[in-house]
């Protein structure tokens, strides 16, 4: 776990290598993955405000090579490089906008749509391996916390897309292998 949801921000991570999902306890023993982080990306900025206190945690998927950026140092670095403000305010702007698009889709979207809108939106960002996997290990556990649905429902909606001949599962690794379909699936749902 790199912070958790509730302590004091001590600063900001970029992950360098590896995977990370954020996430928000949601409910009595559940969890609501906000996203998902990869190489390139940033990680603990959620907390930079006026309460200055995480509201979601990070934990590595895998083992994650990242750089932390103590909170003193970042603030001191905005002020001073005002390319770097202006793209962290882009960056902002940006995960805004698709945190409210996954807040509307959580709302008005069945969970069929939901899970290949999810599936669409994992293949994009970490792309697929020779063998036509998303290059990310996800269990069904964790695609059910990230659509905003129970475990057992998931378990459902994905067997019918296996059935549908829409993806393929290998443990924990998943392949699109329709994505024309689960294209079609998302837009009906939104």
């Amino acid at each position: 776990m790199l912070f958790r949801e509730g302590e004091p921000v001590n600063g900001i991570y970029f992950v360098n290598a590896g995977k990370v999902k954020v996430h928000k306890h949601w409910g009595e023993g559940k969890e609501l993955i906000v996203r998902f982080a990869k190489e390139g990306d940033i990680v603990g900025h959620r907390g930079v405000g006026s309460e200055m206190v995480y509201p979601v945690s990070a934990t590595a998927l895998e083992p994650v090579d990242g750089c932390f950026i103590d909170l003193a140092f970042f603030q001191a670095t905005l002020k001073v490089n005002h390319d770097f403000l202006h793209a962290l305010m882009m960056f902002y702007a940006s995960e805004l906008q698709e945190s409210e698009k996954n807040m509307r889709n959580l709302v008005h979207m069945p969970v069929k749509g939901r899970i290949a809108h999810a599936l669409l939106i994992l293949l994009e960002k970490f792309g697929a391996n020779d063998d036509g996997y998303i290059n990310m290990t996800l269990s069904r556990q964790d695609l059910a916390s990230y659509t905003g649905t129970t475990y057992e429902t998931a378990f459902r909606v994905m067997s019918e897309l296996i059935q549908e001949k829409i993806i393929v599962i290998s443990g924990k690794s998943m392949a699109v292998i329709d994505p024309a379909r689960l294209q079609v699936l998302e837009a009906e749902a939104g």
